[in-house]
């Protein structure tokens, strides 16, 4: 039997799927302990153990001079801006995507211009961004939909273009229009692509919001990170590092089952 058709069984996937993690944590754990034995003051690869200890104190004692636990508020804030940056992103794609999958005119008119915006480096508008929109929230939101919106856009408009023409054609048989083609033909056929291109774009997203935080905020996952740093206080940005993981994590697992829930028949293509 050739290995390209063998399939493992559930215990044998979920066994597969664990080691990778346990053979990371397993490798960190012996790196930190030989670190640790030759200066047991060496702060670059803290023990497990004082990882979890300094996690439980970040997420459940409160700050002395505000008395709130700032990692919940550092979180809050973080996802708050990257929803909306992610929402704007996805909404404006997604008119977008079919302006230029169904209107050849309008093809013509964005199809370059969106493959040359999507080209720039993101970062390297930031100093742009904070001189136009200021240091506050807006900057770095347009951030995150500068970043991720091109390449939505592009992404979702080669998904309208290659809709099958036949359904095109049988739509405007029937007499549907072209407002009518987009909602009824081209929208539910690009709703399960929208999910899977937001999936995709969380981690330019997550790196984006980051950087935006790190170098002008007072509250945010990247910027907590960026102020401990100076204090080479690796378990608190470990901490803060596993969190960003764990929530990108849950994200992606959020949208896959809405679309699993939402688009069952898409869920091979997914």
């Amino acid at each position: 039997m050739r290995i390209i058709n063998i399939k493992p069984g559930r215990p044998l996937a979920v066994f597969l799927m664990l080691l990778p993690f346990v053979a990371v944590f397993v490798a960190y754990a012996i790196g930190s302990e030989i670190r640790l034995a030759e200066n047991p003051s060496d702060k670059l690869l803290p023990a497990p153990g004082t990882i979890w200890d300094t996690a439980w104190r970040l997420i459940t004692e409160a700050d002395r001079r505000s008395g709130r636990i700032l990692f919940w508020h550092d979180t809050g804030a973080s996802l708050m801006r990257l929803g909306l940056g992610i929402t704007i992103s996805a909404l404006t794609a997604l008119v977008f995507a079919l302006l230029i999958g169904l209107l050849p005119l309008a093809r013509s008119f964005l199809a370059q211009f969106v493959a040359v915006l999507s080209m720039i480096p993101p970062l390297a508008l930031l100093p742009i961004l904070f001189i136009v929109f200021g240091l506050g929230e807006t900057s770095k939101v347009v951030l995150i939909v500068v970043g991720t919106l091109p390449c939505l856009i592009r992404d979702l408009g080669q998904r309208v273009v290659e809709l099958p023409q036949e359904l095109r054609v049988k739509a405007q048989t029937l007499g549907a229009s072209s407002w009518v083609l987009a909602l009824r033909v081209a929208l539910p056929q690009l709703m399960p692509r929208l999910i899977q291109a937001v999936r995709l774009q969380i981690g330019p997203a997550w790196l984006f919001l980051i950087a935006a935080e790190a170098i002008a905020s007072d509250l945010g996952l990247g910027y907590r990170i960026f102020l401990v740093r100076r204090y080479l206080a690796m378990d608190v940005i470990l901490t803060y590092v596993i969190w960003i993981t764990i929530l990108a994590f849950l994200i992606d697992w959020s949208f896959r089952w809405v679309s699993r829930r939402v688009f069952p028949w898409a869920e091979d293509s997914l």
